[in-house]
């Protein structure tokens, strides 16, 4: 039986009662993202239509799950919010931590031993509140609640960006900060600005080379890294309902790279196919009994312009493979035409290391594919010219791969096999050699490819492709490889062509697992002590942060304007920083150290106004915090991009910025900021970013008539004694003035249940 069993009734009971309502209320049909939310409005039943990109909602989420190197922060906090027991239920995965280096044993049997502290604290949290808690090894959040947790038109929150990888079963699954996560854990509403809907119509059948993955790789080509801001997408259409779940799963998962609020599928064939396979024929014979309300209705995608506020149509049947990057994910390239791209450029066509897995594309399906090409290479007597390695999504996907001969035909091709966790794909990869920062090249099938993001050298060249792409071009060695048209020349000096990849979307034999690694949580935790050391280097109790004072804020010195791309990993790094998640105090000794500094081009290297030299951006805040002055960041587009970190929101308001000024905003980072009481403002003209100089003075006017919809200003203090006055505008609510006037939403929080 599924988890949850009980609680996804409930949620399918309501649906027809529901959707009738918000039909109603909305005066037309309904995408199958409309029907989902209107479901799970705090307040019930629909009584009125909201306005995408305007209406603040309140929704009650099904569920949450949390990471990790997220949860850290977000329990530390839910731990003040004066409540026994988690109001929903809600999970926790150990998959952050563990470090690449040489094998899936020794590196989680090490990390074991290294993070015991962070593993002991988060256990006895979980048993103590009544969270589900999956041990590290059993695998990446996104694919273990995939194979357990996610039910279609369900609605669920997760502390870490990817979380929308859920939607590949038909749920609204949105990566939040641990603020958000703090609230819904408390049996409070969650807030989220309505949004605007893209419609993806795909139409044919994927076949050849070409995979799921190719899908998102060229809606990130059309969309860019912000064309999903503010919107969920929705794919539909007869080549929707020929793709796999975990594909489906990894077209969402992906769709964090558009900033997209999240994407989904319907319920269709392919889903409860998954369901039974994964062990949840209960939940597939419960969602075929409203499969009319899991999906869109007829009228919408039979004219989805006039239901959605952007369509986009892509035949499956003529999609080619896609490699994207470097350095960013968006950056599309057709496989026809990136070897052309590649020597234009300038890029390293010498390919360095494959790497295939993580949490986008970890399953059976995507493992047996690859698998039919590393087997061709043994058959066909090639030897492997780049490193290789395979990171399993979860132990039960690992055992039954192995159990299936999958790992042995790896080995044989000379892959490295990892543990199930995220490894590479977010920095913990002990990469030898990386620290020469030399000029190289790898591709990867992950979702991001920041500089600096796989090993922390800026001049790593990373591409994202499918699996079958990167095993392709592992066995070449060489990024200018077609596999669709070229041949290699094997041990015996034959030139061979590598057959079109096979694999099956689910095991034959079915899946299988020993021990999947999961620990219930007792049914009464009162009884259970959460002990944090006051003289760990890795947990910190918090404290709260202090309320506005009820006045405009002057004086503040610019800590930093920072330049170009700055997302959450400039912000606050991963990689060997995630030992800290737990310490505010510690980690924040890497905040913002990745961005570029626009007066000098170099990152972490400010002026201090109080000094007039150039140091490091963490200690020259924290010298601004010691003399009691308050400061600015001043950032460009699409600031706080990537990640759900909320590390990133908490290190500036921990050190005492008061403000983060920018062209705009990531989605999740915005919110982070104002839920830690931080003021997240946007220029009203954007060329007023270029009016900040190096030694402003800097006032924010406005702030004791602060009100939803009114702007502010900010005069800009110049060193010579000239000024400048510039408007600058936000999108607080009501409710979320009143976390800003209390210095966080969890001081809030707190008070109510004092």
């Amino acid at each position: 039986m599924a988890f949850d069993i009980d609680m996804i009734k409930e949620v399918y009971a309501r649906y027809p009662e529901r959707i009738a309502a918000a039909r109603a209320a909305v005066g037309r049909p309904l995408t199958l993202t409309e029907k989902i939310l209107y479901s799970h409005l705090t307040e019930g039943t629909a009584s009125q239509a909201y306005e995408r990109g305007k209406s603040y909602v309140d929704f009650q989420p099904d569920r949450v799950a949390m990471q990790d190197a997220t949860a850290q922060m977000a329990l530390l906090q839910f731990m003040q919010a004066g409540k026994d027991k988690v109001a929903v239920p809600s999970t926790v995965h150990c998959d952050h931590l563990i470090q690449a280096e040489v094998g899936a044993d020794k590196d989680l049997s090490k990390a074991k031993d290294k993070n015991r502290e962070v593993y002991d604290f988060l256990a006895s949290v979980s048993n103590k509140y009544g969270i589900g808690f999956w041990k590290p090894g059993a695998g990446i959040i996104h694919q273990v609640v995939l194979e357990n947790y996610s039910f279609p038109g369900g609605m669920m929150i997760g502390t870490d960006s990817h979380t929308p990888n859920a939607g590949g079963l038909g749920m609204i699954a949105i990566g939040v900060g641990g603020a958000d996560a703090c609230d819904v854990m408390a049996g409070l509403p969650w807030e989220l600005k309505f949004p605007k809907l893209i419609g993806v119509k795909l139409t044919g059948k994927l076949s050849g080379w070409t995979s799921a993955k190719d899908v998102i790789l060229k809606v990130a080509g059309i969309l860019t890294v912000k064309g999903g801001t503010g919107a969920i997408v929705e794919y539909f259409g007869e080549g929707a309902r020929s793709l796999s779940a975990t594909g489906k799963g990894t077209i969402c998962n992906m769709g964090a790279e558009i900033g997209a609020t999240t994407s989904i599928f319907g319920y269709d064939e392919k889903s409860a196919a998954y369901l039974q396979g994964t062990g949840r024929a209960d939940i597939a014979e419960l969602a075929n009994g409203i499969a009319e309300h899991l999906t869109g209705d007829a009228e919408v995608y039979a004219d989805p312009a006039t239901y959605f506020d952007q369509v986009i149509e892509i035949n499956l049947s003529e999609l080619e493979p896609h490699v994207n990057g470097p350095f960013t994910p968006d950056l599309a390239w057709p496989i026809s035409k990136f070897a052309s791209a590649v020597k234009e450029n300038g890029w390293p066509a010498k390919l360095d290391v494959g790497l295939i897995g993580s949490c986008t594309n970890s399953s059976y399906e995507d493992i047996s594919r690859a698998a039919s090409l590393a087997q061709q290479a043994v058959d066909k007597k090639l030897v492997a010219k780049s490193e290789y390695t395979i990171t399993p999504g979860s132990e039960q996907v690992r055992f039954t791969v192995d159990r299936d001969g999958f790992l042995d035909t790896f080995g044989q091709m000379g892959g490295v096999v990892l543990a199930n966790a995220c490894g590479p794909c977010i920095g913990q990869w002990a990469r030898h050699g990386a620290d020469k920062q030399e000029k190289n090249s790898i591709i990867t099938s992950f979702n991001r490819n920041f500089a600096k993001r796989a090993d922390g050298n800026p001049n790593t060249h990373a591409f994202v492709a499918s699996p079958e792409i990167v095993t392709a071009l592992a066995i070449a060695g060489d990024l200018t490889f077609n596999p669709m048209t070229d041949t290699l020349v094997n041990e015996e000096g034959q030139a061979v062509k590598l057959d079109e990849p096979k694999g099956l979307e689910l095991p034959t034999k079915g899946f299988a697992v020993e021990d999947a690694g999961y620990q219930a949580p007792a049914t009464d935790g009162s009884g259970v002590d959460v002990i944090v050391s006051p003289t760990s280097e890795r947990l910190q109790l918090l404290e709260s942060f202090p309320a506005w004072e009820g006045t405009d804020l002057k004086g503040l010195k610019l800590l930093i304007k920072a330049k170009g791309k700055c997302t959450t990993d400039h912000i606050s790094m991963a990689g060997p920083w995630l030992r800290y998640r737990g310490h505010l105090d510690n980690i924040s000794n890497n905040m913002l150290i990745g961005a570029v500094n626009a007066f000098n081009d170099s990152t972490n290297s400010v002026k201090n106004q109080l000094t007039g030299e150039y140091g490091e951006v963490p200690a020259t805040q924290r010298n601004y915090k010691a003399n009691g002055i308050g400061s600015i960041v001043v950032g460009d587009e699409n600031y706080g991009e990537g990640s759900s970190r909320e590390h990133a929101a908490m290190e500036p308001r921990f050190l005492g910025v008061r403000a983060i000024l920018v062209k705009s905003f990531a989605r999740i980072h915005e919110t982070n900021l104002k839920k830690q009481g931080m003021l997240a403002l946007t220029f009203a003209n954007p060329v007023d970013y270029d009016k900040v100089l190096e030694d402003d003075s800097i006032d924010i006017v406005g702030l004791e008539s602060f009100a939803p919809g009114k702007s502010l200003q900010v005069v800009l203090n110049h060193a010579d004694g000239s000024s400048d006055t510039i408007e600058v505008n936000h999108t607080y609510n009501e409710g979320q003035i009143e976390w800003f006037k209390a210095g966080s939403a969890l001081n809030l929080i707190k008070a109510a249940n004092a």
